[in-house]
């Protein structure tokens, strides 16, 4: 396949390409910087206040209930994988990390 020549820029005319910009006279001072516009203010909304949401427990202790002086698991294990590996608890199934298994819960 022919390979297409990359097209050319349209030079300006002439006569602007001979006009310079005027070079300002160097005086020994910075020129006086324009002070920035004052951005217009929004109109100030009463802010809310957000509750923070609760976080469930995470790590070892929220898997165990204490109860006195007996010591319960609080959420099932699996059946598949055996004591050990707990089940994690959802809106409306169990659901295993370790293989998979989910075990809906009853309505």
């Amino acid at each position: 396949m022919p390979v297409k020549a990359a097209p050319k820029k349209e030079e300006k005319p002439a006569a602007a390409a001979g006009k310079k910009e005027e070079a300002k006279p160097a005086t020994g001072k910075a020129p006086a910087a324009e002070a920035p516009e004052a951005a217009p203010a929004k109109a100030a909304k009463p802010e809310k206040k957000r509750e923070k949401k609760h976080k469930e427990e995470k790590g070892v202790h929220a898997m165990y209930k204490v109860e006195g002086d007996k010591v319960s698991r609080a959420r099932p294990t699996c059946e598949r994988c055996g004591p050990g590996y707990f089940m994690a608890d959802h809106k409306e199934r169990y659901t295993c990390g370790h293989c998979g298994f989910t075990r809906y819960k009853q309505k």
